[in-house]
């Protein structure tokens, strides 16, 4: 059987990913696999206590939240993913850093609807990009607080057709610390859950 500690040696030196070989992606794919067929939360949509919060990326195969690190002058630093239970919404929040007090950020917002046990319908909404220091980024609880309040930010602020942009993921692994995701696209995630 294997651990969560053998995952997380894996995964350890790839910078989320970005730095994973084929040979790399193959074994941290057996090793997610493994960890997913001894999941003790089989439901996690029912245990949304332990779903609920923030939770900070260790591993993606997803080439479009790594294709964020191709952003000119700025490379992919904190990726979080925020999940709000009782209003059914998910904030994807990454933060660029790169030139000095210049650190970008880019948000995704979307709302969600279980549709199993274990899945969930993700229909994106609105999008942020900008500058830390003008969107006034301190963190994501307060980052979150202030879209909530439907403040409109300075930088690249849109709404997003649901119907046009939307996708599913499912958990298939959740503990008190660490989550596993997968997405329709065919990407995982490997989270921890940020006190």
């Amino acid at each position: 059987m294997i651990n969560k500690a053998k995952l997380l040696e894996l995964i350890s030196s790839k910078n989320r990913g970005l730095l994973a070989s084929d040979l790399d992606r193959q074994a941290i794919l057996a090793a997610i696999a493994q960890l997913e067929d001894y999941n003790p939360n089989p439901q996690p949509l029912e245990v949304a206590e332990l779903l609920d919060g923030n939770w900070k990326l260790l591993y993606t195969s997803s080439e479009e939240l790594l294709g964020i690190d191709r952003f000119p002058f700025y490379n992919l630093s904190n990726v979080y993913q925020c999940i709000r239970v009782n209003t059914g919404k998910i904030y994807n929040i990454a933060e660029l850093v790169g030139i000095p007090y210049s650190e970008g950020l880019v948000s995704v917002v979307a709302k969600f609807e279980s549709v199993s046990t274990r899945r969930v319908e993700v229909k994106f909404n609105r999008f942020v990009v900008g500058l830390q220091r003008f969107l006034g980024y301190q963190s994501p609880n307060q980052f979150i607080n202030a879209i909530e309040t439907d403040k409109k930010f300075l930088g690249i602020d849109f709404t997003i057709n649901p119907e046009t942009q939307q996708g599913w993921l499912d958990f298939t692994y959740l503990d008190e610390n660490m989550r596993i995701g997968r997405g329709n696209e065919g990407s995982v995630f490997v989270l921890s859950k940020v006190p």
